[in-house]
This record gives structure tokens, C-alpha cells and sequence, in this order.
């Protein structure tokens, strides 16, 4: 069998496994079975037990993470659709996502470098709390590892999602505005998806505070990467 053909096949069996998985997890929306969990686990798992290398898997498969880009551009829609909220509150929204930005970004460098963690994952984790396109944009003028940068988003993303009512109930945190704030900053994607499901306000505001702290951190990568490793 042909490379072509076993890329061509690893591509026909993402989106099957992916499609199966929405519909499980229709029906039972638990955590291990969201299709940014399930279905990443189990093609890792298909891919080990097959012996199907990395290339072979993402050589007709790579268009699959172009389509991240329109994705994430799509949640302007809304944010267009529901100006008001921005104006009323876009001093707080600012001023927030630059603080967001530079907690996530020397919290996980700093914390990494306290566990002794290799100087490439130190800087792959610096971009992980901005959704993928922006995070491997981000990572590139920094010297972070794509591969790593895309798994340590993905884990971020879920785990923010997760956790984040709980955290939100402990703190007694309460607004809308607050919540869909706090999961586009931490969570991107992921927890723009909860804060949609929590109502209108919370993902709009989700949508908004994600693509702003992906655009500031992309273009203070360079600055970041100086401070940090050079200074």
C-alpha cells in the first residue's frame, strides 16, 4: 500500500471517528467523550497499534488544521452581531486581555522553568493559552516546537472548560461579562464553546477576549521571547 493511499485513508478515518464521536457525545455529554478528547485519543491509539508514522498520517490530513483559521475568524460573527456589549464594556475587555496575556504567558514560563523543563517546551507552553492558529503563529518568532505548542493548547483548552465553572462558583464570580472574559483568555476555544452554552453575553464576550489575547500575543512574541530568554 502507497503512502498516498494510507494518508488518504488516515484522512477518511479522522472525520469518521470524529463525526461518531459528536454524535456520542450528543447523547452523553461527559468529558471523555467531547471530540476534542475522544477523538484525538483514539486515532493516536489507532496510529500506534498500525504503525502509521506522524508523515504518513498528516500528509493529506494538513488542510484539517488550515481549517482552524476560518474557524476562529467565524466567531467574529457574533461579536459583530452584538456591538453594544462590546462598547459598553471594551475599557475593562482591554485592560483585561493585556493582563490575561502576560499572566498566561510568565506564569507558564516561569513555572516551567521552576520543574526544570526543557528550554523547547518552555517555549512552547509560553503561547498555550491562545487558540492554535495563533498560538503557532505566536510560537514561531519564539522558537516553540508546533507539535508541542498544538498539544499543550488542546489540554489547556479542556482543562479550562472543565474546571472553569467550578472555579467561577468558588470565587463567586457571578457577571456574565466575568465569565465569558475568563474563559476566552484561558481556555480559547474550548471554553468559548462552554461560555456559548452559559448564554449570548458570555460567548460574545468569549469570542472577542480569545481573538484579541491571540492578536496581542502574537505581536508581542518577539518582545516576550526577549525578556524572557535573552534579557
Amino acid at each position: 500500500m502507497t503512502d498516498f493511499i494510507i494518508s488518504l485513508l488516515c484522512l477518511a478515518l479522522t472525520l469518521l471517528v470524529y463525526y461518531l464521536n459528536k454524535r456520542l457525545y450528543r447523547r452523553w455529554r461527559t468529558l471523555l467523550l467531547m471530540p476534542l478528547v475522544m477523538t484525538p485519543l483514539v486515532l493516536v491509539a489507532l496510529l500506534l497499534l498500525t504503525h502509521v508514522s506522524w508523515q504518513d498520517y498528516i500528509a493529506e490530513s494538513h488542510w484539517l488544521i488550515w481549517l482552524l483559521g476560518p474557524a476562529t475568524l467565524a466567531f467574529a460573527v457574533p461579536v459583530y452581531e452584538n456591538m453594544d456589549i462590546i462598547r459598553r464594556h471594551w475599557l475593562s475587555l482591554s485592560a483585561g486581555v493585556l493582563t490575561a496575556t502576560c499572566v498566561a504567558v510568565c506564569s507558564s514560563v516561569w513555572l516551567a522553568r521552576l520543574l526544570t523543563l526543557p528550554e523547547t517546551i518552555q517555549r512552547s507552553l509560553a503561547v498555550r493559552s491562545i487558540t492554535t492558529p495563533f498560538a503557532l503563529a505566536a510560537a514561531q518568532p519564539i522558537g516553540g516546537q508546533p507539535d508541542l505548542v498544538a498539544l499543550f493548547v488542546v489540554i489547556t483548552g479542556v482543562f479550562g472548560m472543565a474546571v472553569g465553572d467550578v472555579l467561577f462558583l468558588r470565587i463567586a464570580i457571578k457577571q456574565g461579562v466575568a465569565k465569558g472574559a475568563g474563559f476566552g483568555a484561558a481556555s480559547h476555544g474550548a471554553g468559548t464553546a462552554r461560555a456559548y452554552q452559559l448564554g449570548q453575553q458570555e460567548g460574545v464576550v468569549s469570542s472577542l477576549v480569545m481573538m484579541l489575547s491571540g492578536v496581542v500575543t502574537v505581536i508581542l512574541a518577539p518582545l516576550l521571547s526577549h525578556l524572557l530568554w535573552t534579557a
